[in-house]
C-alpha cells in the first residue's frame, strides 16, 4: 500500500482535502466521508482510509474548541460509553482494513456514502432510533455502547462515522454543541487510530505518513473557511451541497467496485 499519486495529481488531492474541510466547517460533519470517498476514486481504498487519519484528527481538534471547558467535561461524561465503545470497535475495524480487497472496499465505501445520504434525508432512519427516543432509551449507557461499537467497526475500516453523527444529532443539541460533541468523539477515536495504524503496519512507508501529516494543514484551512461561512449558509443549502456531493461520490464508488468504470 503506497500513496500512488503522480506529482501532477497532488494538487487534486490538496483540493479534495480543502473542500472536505470546508464542508465540515460549514455542516459540522462530512470531512471524513467526503475526503475518503473522493480520494478512494484516485487511490486504492485502503490507502485513502489511512491517509485521512491525521487530517481527520487535525480537523476535529480545530472544531472541538467550539466546546467550552465546562461543556467538554460535561459532554465527555455524558457520551463516555459512546466514545469507549467506538474506540474498541474502531480497533477491530482497522484490523480488517488491510485484509479487505480493493473492489469490496470500494463497494463498501459507496454503500455507506449513499447510506449516509439516506439517513440524513430520513428516508431510512437509523434502525429503531426513533422508537428508542420515544422510550427515553437513546442516551442510556447500553444504547450508546451498542451504537458506538457498531459505528466504530465501520469507521475503523472506512472512515465513515455515519451512525455516530446520526446518534449525536438525535440528542437535541444546538448546532454549535452538536459540532463540538461530534468533534470530541472523533478526536478521541483518531488519536487512538494513529497508534493502532502504526502497530498494524498500515503506514508501510514514511512517504504516506508524511503526506498524511502535511494534509492536515489544508484540511484545517478548509475548516476555517467553512466555519466563517457557516452563519451565512442556510441549513437547507448545507444539506443539499453535502448530500448531493455524497450521492455522486457514492454512485461512482459503487460503479468502480462493480468494475463498471
Amino acid at each position: 500500500m503506497s500513496l500512488g499519486v503522480p506529482v501532477d495529481a497532488l494538487a487534486t488531492v490538496v483540493l479534495v482535502i480543502v473542500l472536505a474541510g470546508a464542508v465540515n466547517g460549514i455542516a459540522g460533519f462530512g470531512f471524513a466521508v467526503v475526503g475518503t470517498t473522493v480520494l478512494a476514486t484516485v487511490l486504492d481504498p485502503a490507502s485513502a482510509v489511512v491517509f485521512m487519519i491525521l487530517p481527520i484528527l487535525a480537523v476535529n481538534l480545530a472544531l472541538v474548541r467550539e466546546l467550552s471547558g465546562e461543556e467538554l467535561r460535561t459532554c465527555g461524561r455524558r457520551f463516555a460509553p459512546l466514545l469507549v465503545a467506538a474506540a474498541v470497535g474502531t480497533v477491530a475495524g482497522m484490523a480488517l482494513l488491510d485484509w479487505l480487497p480493493d473492489a469490496p472496499l470500494r463497494l463498501l465505501l459507496g454503500v455507506v456514502s449513499l447510506g449516509f445520504v439516506l439517513t440524513a434525508q430520513r428516508v431510512r432512519p437509523l434502525p429503531t432510533l426513533s422508537r428508542a427516543a420515544d422510550r427515553c432509551f437513546v442516551e442510556t449507557p447500553l444504547a450508546m455502547a451498542g451504537v458506538g461499537a457498531v459505528s466504530g467497526l465501520l469507521f475503523g475500516a472506512t472512515n465513515v462515522g455515519v451512525q455516530i453523527v446520526a446518534f449525536v444529532r438525535s440528542c437535541d443539541l444546538s448546532h454549535g454543541l452538536f459540532v463540538g460533541v461530534v468533534a470530541m468523539v472523533f478526536v478521541g477515536i483518531n488519536g487512538l487510530r494513529i497508534g493502532v495504524a502504526g502497530a498494524l503496519g498500515l503506514y508501510p512507508s514514511l512517504d504516506l505518513a508524511f503526506a498524511s501529516a502535511a494534509a492536515a494543514i489544508p484540511a484545517v484551512a478548509g475548516v476555517a473557511v467553512g466555519a466563517r461561512l457557516r452563519g451565512r449558509v442556510t441549513e437547507r443549502l448545507r444539506r443539499g451541497v453535502v448530500l448531493g456531493l455524497l450521492t455522486v461520490i457514492g454512485a461512482r464508488l459503487l460503479l468502480a467496485g462493480a468494475g463498471v468504470v
